[in-house]
């Protein structure tokens, strides 16, 4: 696990997408998971802003890690805030793209992009690989779509399962951990006072850690860097 912290949220966009840019350039082709949230959102739109014809987009094939059960167009979804900050500003095509079909019915969808993931992706230990997931990590230690409350999920043997948010009820879509540590890398973002608490409680491994899902993350290959602000990391030292 590497710690990365920076002053604030824009610092982090600026040192992710030369991480990101980094990593394109390294490869022929990049097989990204993406997350949603608001820090993802001002990523992107750096992202776009300053690599926009630094990146070479046609190495990259676009995923997500998680969706929300309500269409495209949808002001909650996912893949509309990627469209919104970044695929609609950048060179890429539709063949590129792979979304989760949040519109449709949860379970077949569900089962219907892990056979996409099995199909487009790479594999390796026999599971699908993505080159990159870009992950957040909510105030109660969730990631992806895996909530404290349904920590079985990271287990699970399907690709794809549907998740359930514990206040409003929402269904969504989510990869599951074994797709998620079978990863090349893995990238958190994380930033807000809010995130603080758990961030020192799975950083310093205290008691009850375990129930976080974003505590479960530990990717086969050891590639994990963790991309925090200083109101994110205030609990812990870039040493810890």
């Amino acid at each position: 696990m590497e710690k990365r912290i920076y002053t604030d949220k824009q610092e982090v966009a600026e040192h992710f997408a030369r991480y990101f840019a980094s990593l394109a350039q390294d490869s022929a082709v990049v097989h990204v998971a993406l997350s949603g949230g608001s820090t993802p959102k001002v990523v992107f739109d750096f992202m776009a802003e300053q690599f926009g014809t630094v990146i070479d987009w046609t190495k990259v094939r676009f995923y997500w890690g998680d969706e929300r059960c309500v269409p495209p167009d949808h002001v909650e979804s996912n893949y509309k805030m990627t469209m919104d900050h970044l695929l609609s500003k950048v060179a890429v095509s539709s063949t590129q793209v792979f979304r989760i079909k949040g519109e449709r019915d949860p379970e077949e969808e569900a089962k219907a992009y892990g056979a996409l993931l099995d199909t487009e992706l790479p594999k390796a230990n026999g599971i699908p690989q993505f080159d990159l997931v870009i992950l957040g990590m909510g105030d109660d230690g969730h990631t992806a779509s895996i909530f404290p409350h349904e920590i079985g999920l990271w287990h699970a043997d399907e690709n794809c399962k549907v998740a359930v948010h514990p206040d409003s009820g929402q269904r969504r879509i989510t990869i599951n951990g074994k797709i998620i540590n079978n990863a090349k890398n893995v990238a958190f973002l994380v930033t807000g006072s809010s995130k603080s608490e758990k961030v020192r409680e799975i950083m310093h491994r205290e008691a009850g850690f375990e129930a976080y899902p974003a505590a479960l993350v530990s990717p086969e290959s050891g590639n994990l860097l963790w991309f925090l602000d200083q109101d994110a990391a205030q609990g812990i030292s870039a040493s810890t």
